[in-house]
């Protein structure tokens, strides 16, 4: 547990007094929401700065040049700007704008595909969302590239003996989670990126999770790209967004054609915008843009130390009164990992315990959880995975254990 001190920082009922869907009962009982991994609630602040945007200021952006467009363009660049902040990237031109970090990483992919070559190789982990696997799996297929699969060790935790074996005069690009949205543990992504620069590769960072979890700095941990999502950022759907180093960006051919990322077009030739423009083509998601920047800043108002080591309480109390079960096996219990809790429960599927947890109110997320080539490492066809956020509490954490405890009763 959390020292008192540390956790007096930060007040999770005047957080989640912010979000006003969990106010709401499901099946009689008070919603416990424990699926943020998959996508978080949106606060206040974001609903409120959505609905103001599309009430008093709302236009296309860039190209106009009257008052609402102008406004529009000062917010959504400014949203940009916020991001930066948040990454501490060195400029906000380094932030590209996405749907979310599938289309970040695609981006990535495309880019480096039009100069990578038969027998190239590309180091993954076996931790890795879908997200960070289909796109390279594509260029093994389409080029002839070679994935090479970095273990995860018993304990969840990332095998870097093994990732160090693997990297080679031949590795173009190591792409790595920071958090494993199964496991829960946050790997060494500074330690990986030394070892995939010494070798003259790239470093790839799939922050989706660590983004929320892990208060990232791309500048401490020198990745070359760094992806992010909105949605698990307390964001909106549909905004995501790519942090490159300048170099690395500006080698990426573009991605897309369109208006917006054009310099100028002729009947004999098209020259293209400088970064982030040149990878942003047609009409942006401006809106999503705006409740991105307004997340951020909401979430930047907490003490992130604090918020983390909240969450940690919240899991380690449920691991607690869950310890000693022996129809309970927990997958994923590496040293310093994120509060995710994924298990499986003794003669039952994981949907099914989904919807019986549903039952009482509960929330989790059962299945693969996007990530197939990790359940066949832990020898599973499912598990269900409970997630905790900042606006979590006790009382969810008990109602959570208690519904658990209930559910295997169906089961016996």
């Amino acid at each position: 547990m959390a020292d008192g001190s540390t956790l007096s920082r930060f007040d999770p009922y005047a957080a989640r007094a912010q979000f006003p869907i969990l106010s709401r009962t499901v099946n009689g009982k008070p919603l416990v929401y424990l699926d943020s991994a998959a996508s978080a609630q949106k606060p206040r602040a974001v609903i409120d700065a959505l609905t103001g945007a599309m009430e008093g200021s709302y236009s296309n952006v860039h190209r106009g040049l009257h008052t609402l467009a102008n406004e529009t363009t000062e917010a959504f660049e400014a949203a940009r700007e916020t991001v930066a902040r948040f990454l501490n990237a060195e400029s906000a031109e380094q932030i590209v704008w996405t749907k979310g970090g599938t289309e970040a990483i695609n981006l990535v992919a495309a880019g480096l595909g039009q100069s990578l070559k038969s027998g190239d190789e590309i180091v993954v982990t076996q931790m890795e969302h879908h997200a960070n696997i289909v796109p390279w799996s594509m260029l093994r297929d389409r080029l002839g590239v070679m994935l090479k699969w970095v273990p995860v060790l018993d304990d969840g935790s990332l095998d870097m003996a093994g990732l160090a074996a693997l990297i080679g005069p031949r590795t173009k690009l190591v792409a790595v989670t920071q958090m494993s949205n199964v496991l829960g543990t946050i790997n060494d992504v500074r330690a990986v990126a030394d070892l995939a620069h010494a070798a003259g590769a790239l470093v790839l960072v799939d922050g989706c999770q660590g983004a929320v979890h892990c208060a990232p700095d791309v500048q401490a941990l020198d990745c070359d790209f760094y992806v992010f999502t909105g949605h698990k950022l307390y964001g909106p759907t549909g905004i995501g967004g790519l942090y490159g180093k300048r170099a690395a960006l500006e080698a990426l051919p573009p991605y897309q054609g369109g208006g917006e990322m054009i310099g100028t077009v002729t009947e004999e030739r098209v020259t293209y915008a400088a970064v982030p423009h040149r990878f942003e083509a047609g009409t942006p998601p401006i809106l999503e843009a705006i409740g991105l920047g307004a997340a951020l800043d909401w979430f930047m108002g907490f003490d992130r130390t604090a918020v983390a080591a909240h969450e940690k309480a919240l899991y380690d109390r449920v691991v607690d009164r869950l310890s000693g079960l022996n129809w309970l096996r927990i997958i994923g219990e590496a040293e310093g990992k994120g509060a995710i809790l994924t298990f499986t429960v003794e003669g039952a599927h994981a949907h099914d315990v989904a919807q019986i947890l549903d039952r009482y109110g509960v929330a989790v997320r059962a299945g693969t959880h996007c990530a197939e080539p990790l359940a066949k490492r832990f020898g599973v066809t499912s598990s269900a995975r409970a997630s905790f956020a900042l606006y979590n509490t006790v009382e969810d954490a008990d109602a959570f254990t208690d519904a658990l405890i209930k559910a295997r009763e169906f089961f016996v």
